[in-house]
């Protein structure tokens, strides 16, 4: 509707600012200057503990200096009650005592009809608490109870009985002198098909009245009280008033508890909402017989920047739980977030409070989960990732996921946290440097790949040449970091044989998408600067030529790629040593002997290939093969181990 010139002029004079944000907020008086109008106050549209939320009464302004909401009386009014702009002009204009304008005809008509559906809706809301106490009602009632809903609860969410028969409202409302087709538009009873009288919507069930944001009944939710029921919750249809897909069950009531601070808790149905608030968790909120739309996630996200999704801990709740992920992926904005709070196999919020109580609840809510990590579990759910085919189609998978984040730099933290988490499934974790701070990319134990496997029996058996290995070519990544990317997938499988040289690599890998001259900055923020420049001051790294000569790229390159080639032989050497000494009996002693020997001769020429001709070396056998001294010992106890093998047989 239009309004006349000067209007919303009146009213934001006559409305004092202060006095209707005080209906939300408590004012820090110590901050606030009550004579200037000059209030201050927790900011109620985000959880915050120091006065941010400033009111200036003289201009008829608000400002948040945490979450940056602002605006005026209408403003204040639209987003703490869920309202529209007419509306909250309506409410502003009754406190002020100003008559609204009048609307054009069609207008007032239609608000006039809302008006008499909302009223039939209570006579609706009235009948059904007071079937609720009738002696029909008796099974319902001892249900209720032994759900834990006492008067208290009752009252509080006016829950009612519909008995079985068909036309008990109808014919209530009708005695009344309720319009038929008034009653049929509030989706309380159905035309008959057969041409008899319409028959009740709801029969035999536990009525829950549904509220909007300004708590007008606006539609119903229905259980079933025979369990042979098709189905076991019922929901108005849509209406005029209703839209399911629109509004969430307890959401007045919600909006004001996460106004002072408790957390947004959105649950499977009106039993769980109803148990959480008579816990003590007064923001909790439901959908409506329906999967979370669109429209109620925004909803939340003006109650809350992070609702906590509380889902059952079944197969149904966990794909409940990705559905709602797959919804709010291209929503998700800065600071606009959710987390997952899944309930233990079998139970739903309900089921704890009773069975443990709030402060069991509590911890699972604390502990609840970001998005990322739910979006990561259910990538990796039941797949074995065990080729590079699979760990590419779980990173195609999970790109196209996070491809569909809008906003670019959320986008980006995703994808960083992402490639954290895959880091950690494929390598494990070891400690930090003296005990001290490590990178922990996952919350569970990380399982090692095959290859990772390897790099830990090759640390094992020759542990002093790896690190120097290791330590040279960490340090030529440092010093020309635009080779990194090159090597990353190498680097990725490398052994190091100490946990300060894993934590090192480890973090050149997280912060590999960095710009490079940046990258060294990222880790010793992490690390602090001493652990980096230990390993260039060490002797073999500082003689290095590469590392003498930062500039020279080629030379660091090749530097790299000879060290690497000397790691992956010498792991070549001890996977085949391994492998013989745990089933000697299952191959001939010539066969052991040429396999040996053939991956002696790949390390010795990598090693020499490097120039490095100083390592003592002894004759295998009849191929010309070398190895080393502690190679020859280990390999002449595996003869031993053979021989003796044979001599038992």
């Amino acid at each position: 509707m239009s309004l006349p010139p000067g209007f919303l002029d009146e009213l934001r004079t006559r409305t004092s600012l202060s006095s209707v944000v005080g209906r939300k907020v408590i004012w820090d008086m110590r901050k606030s200057n009550q004579g200037k109008g000059d209030m201050w106050a927790p900011c109620p549209f985000h959880q915050e503990k120091t006065a941010s939320f400033h009111v200036d009464d003289r201009k008829g302004y608000y400002y948040c200096f945490g979450c940056h909401a602002k605006g005026d009386a209408i403003n204040f009014v639209q987003e703490t009650e869920n309202v529209s702009f007419i509306e909250a002009i309506e409410i502003l204009a009754g406190e002020a005592g100003m008559q609204m304008p009048a609307r054009d005809p069609k207008a007032q008509e239609k608000a006039d009809r809302r008006t008499q559906l909302i009223e039939v809706m209570e006579q609706a809301v009235q009948f059904y608490r007071l079937q609720l106490k009738t002696g029909a009602a008796a099974d319902t009632r001892a249900y209720l109870g032994r759900r834990g809903l006492g008067q208290g609860p009752l009252e509080r969410f006016e829950i009612g009985f519909a008995p079985a028969g068909w036309q008990g409202l109808w014919d209530h409302l009708r005695g009344k002198g309720v319009d038929e087709e008034l009653i049929l538009a509030a989706g309380l009873a159905k035309p008959s098909s057969k041409g008899g009288k319409p028959y009740d919507t709801f029969r035999n069930r536990i009525m829950f009245p549904i509220r909007d944001a300004r708590g007008r009944a606006i539609a119903f939710g229905g259980r079933a009280m025979d369990p042979t029921d098709n189905a076991k919750y019922l929901n108005s249809p849509e209406t005029e008033l209703f839209d399911k897909g629109r509004n969430l069950y307890n959401m007045g009531p919600a909006r004001e508890a996460a106004g002072k601070g408790q957390p947004l808790i959105v649950a499977e149905g009106y039993m769980d909402v109803i148990a959480l608030v008579e816990a003590g968790f007064g923001a909790a909120v439901a959908p409506l017989g329906t999967a979370v739309t669109e429209e109620q996630m925004h909803l939340l996200w003006r109650i809350s920047d992070e609702p906590v999704i509380a889902l059952d801990g079944d197969t149904a709740g966990l794909r409940a739980a990705h559905r709602v992920i797959d919804l709010a992926l291209p929503l998700l904005q800065a600071g606009k977030g959710l987390r997952f709070a899944i309930m233990p196999e079998g139970k739903d919020p309900d089921d704890i409070l009773r069975s443990e109580g709030p402060e069991a609840l509590g911890k699972l809510l604390e502990g609840a989960q970001p998005m990322v990590q739910l979006l990561w579990q259910g990538a990796i759910e039941g797949k074995v990732l065990d080729s590079p085919e699979r760990k590419a189609a779980l990173d195609k998978a999970l790109r196209e996921k996070i491809g569909r984040i809008q906003d670019p730099s959320l986008r980006s933290h995703y994808g960083e946290e992402i490639k954290q988490l895959r880091w950690a499934l494929f390598r494990p974790q070891r400690s930090g440097p003296g005990g001290g701070r490590r990178w922990q990319g996952a919350r569970g134990p990380a399982v090692p790949s095959q290859s990772a496997k390897a790099s830990m029996l090759a640390a094992a058996q020759d542990g002093a040449e790896i690190r120097l290995r290791a330590s040279v070519i960490l340090a030529t990544l440092l010093t020309c970091p635009d080779l990194l990317v090159e090597f990353e997938a190498r680097l990725e499988d490398m052994p190091t044989g100490d946990p300060d040289l894993d934590l090192i690599r480890t973090l050149l890998l997280r912060f590999a998408d960095a710009p490079s001259p940046t990258r060294r900055d990222a880790i010793e923020a992490e690390i602090g600067p001493a652990p980096l420049e230990t390993l260039l001051q060490a002797r073999h790294v500082a003689i290095t030529p590469c590392i003498r000569n930062p500039g020279d790229i080629d030379l660091a390159r090749q530097t790299v790629a000879e060290e690497l080639d000397k790691l992956d032989a010498d792991k070549g050497l001890q996977a085949e040593i391994e492998e013989a000494a745990a089933d000697p009996d299952a191959l001939s002693h010539e066969s052991v002997t040429w396999r040996l020997g053939d991956a002696a001769n790949t390390r010795n020429r990598a090693q020499r290939s490097g120039g490095n001709d100083d390592a003592t070396e002894f004759d295998l056998g009849p191929n010309g093969a070398h190895i080393d001294k502690d190679e020859r010992d280990a390999f002449e106890r595996l003869m031993q181990k053979i021989e003796f093998g044979k001599t038992r047989r």
